[in-house]
C-alpha cells in the first residue's frame, strides 16, 4: 500500500502562486513516477504534469507549461507542483497519482482545493 497526502491548496487572486505539496509513503519502492491531475467542477480529471523517478524528465500538459513546474525531493518521498500566473481556469481539486513502474496510476491523494479569483 502506498499513502499519498497532498497540500498546499488555497484561495488565491489571478496572477498570484501556490505552491502543492504530496508526501508519498509504504512501499513505493525505489523508483517511481508521479504526477498532478485535477478536476474541475462538472469537468472531468485531467492531467497536469508528471515527473521520473530521477527528476530529469518532466511532461506538462500544453495550458500549464511556462506556469507550473513540477519537482520532486526523493529523500523526502515528495514531489512539488509550484504553480504561476494562476489563472481563474487552473480552478480546480488538484490529485496526486505515483505509478509504481506498472505503467498506470496505482494510487490517488485524497485532493487538494486550489480557487483562483478574478
Amino acid at each position: 500500500q502506498v499513502q499519498l497526502v497532498e497540500s498546499g491548496g488555497g484561495l488565491v487572486q489571478a496572477g498570484g502562486s501556490l505552491r502543492l505539496s504530496c508526501a508519498a509513503s509504504g512501499r513505493t519502492g525505489s523508483r517511481y513516477t508521479m504526477g498532478w491531475f485535477r478536476q474541475a467542477p462538472g469537468k472531468e480529471r485531467e492531467f497536469v504534469a508528471r515527473i521520473g523517478w530521477s527528476g530529469g524528465r518532466v511532461w506538462y500538459t500544453d495550458s500549464v507549461k511556462g506556469r507550473f513546474t513540477i519537482s520532486r525531493d526523493l529523500a523526502k518521498n515528495t514531489v512539488y507542483l509550484q504553480m504561476n500566473s494562476l489563472r481563474p481556469e487552473d480552478t480546480a481539486v488538484y490529485y496526486c497519482a505515483v505509478d509504481l513502474s506498472s505503467g498506470s496510476w496505482d494510487y490517488w491523494g485524497q485532493g487538494t482545493q486550489v480557487t483562483v479569483s478574478s
